[in-house]
């Protein structure tokens, strides 16, 4: 897998999350093409919240040919570190979209259980607004919140801008579902977790062997992105394509 060049491969998207085998980590990378494509260009020993190995893989993707400076968006959770490793390798201007099934979870639970679902609901529809209106009422929801639940409050306002992303490059609303959240990564590494569940002893490197071999073979189930007709929308608004339409129109 850490062989492989990826010189021909022109990712648009790049899923990355942290996958735990016993008492050891491995970070993934699952990256859709223009074409809907999936596959993983790599994987690092560590954890999300190692700044190091965060960029160590990073940097070996683009030691393999994948170009730093095309614009692609990158979706993952709330690591902060791993969020740094990407400005680091890619660019400040690289646009991260945090996963908001992450934040909803984070700030949810830290209420009582009869405010979880109007908030749960107040969230959603704040998020299906633009990035202006919808961070506008997020923030007046905290300060709701701040009074009796300033975890929760706390939580709803850290990193609330990447939660926007999509919103604020535009992005065709039909495309949000499958790039408001890491479920593609995590649906992958459930392929994983498959195949190495029967490990019981965990000793470096074999971690990152078994993760390796593991995702080379869920790679061959891989199916197209759901909705990958309309990928040409988020590639004009992300290269700054001029041909891109001023209605988008949904491809059936």
């Amino acid at each position: 897998m850490l062989e492989r060049r990826l010189d021909d491969k022109d990712f648009l998207v790049i899923y990355i999350d942290g996958l735990h085998c016993g008492d050891h980590c491995v970070i993934g990378a699952v990256g859709v093409d223009t074409e809907g494509h999936k596959r993983v260009p790599g994987i690092q020993e560590g954890a999300t919240e190692n700044g190091a190995a965060c960029r160590d893989l990073l940097q070996n993707l683009v030691e393999r040919g994948l170009d730093p400076k095309l614009e692609r968006l990158f979706v993952i959770d709330g690591s902060k570190a791993l969020r740094s490793a990407i400005h680091a390798v890619f660019g400040a201007q690289a646009p991260v979209q945090r996963c908001r099934h992450h934040k909803l979870q984070n700030v949810v639970e830290r209420l009582p259980r009869e405010q979880q679902e109007q908030t749960r609901s107040l969230i959603r529809a704040a998020w299906k607004l633009d990035a202006k209106d919808g961070m506008a009422r997020l923030r007046k929801l905290a300060e709701w919140l701040r009074e009796d639940y300033p975890d929760a409050a706390g939580s709803l306002l850290e990193g609330m801008e990447e939660c926007f992303t999509i919103n604020r490059l535009k992005v065709p609303p039909w495309l949000h579902r499958c790039l408001a959240t890491s479920n593609l990564i995590e649906s992958s590494q459930s392929g994983v977790r498959m195949r190495i569940r029967r490990v019981c002893r965990w000793r470096a490197p074999m971690p990152a062997r078994w993760v390796a071999a593991s995702f080379l073979a869920t790679e061959k189930n891989f199916r197209r992105l759901m909705g990958y007709r309309d990928l040409w929308a988020l590639k004009a608004i992300l290269r700054g394509e001029k041909d891109m339409p001023g209605n988008v129109k949904q491809v059936a």
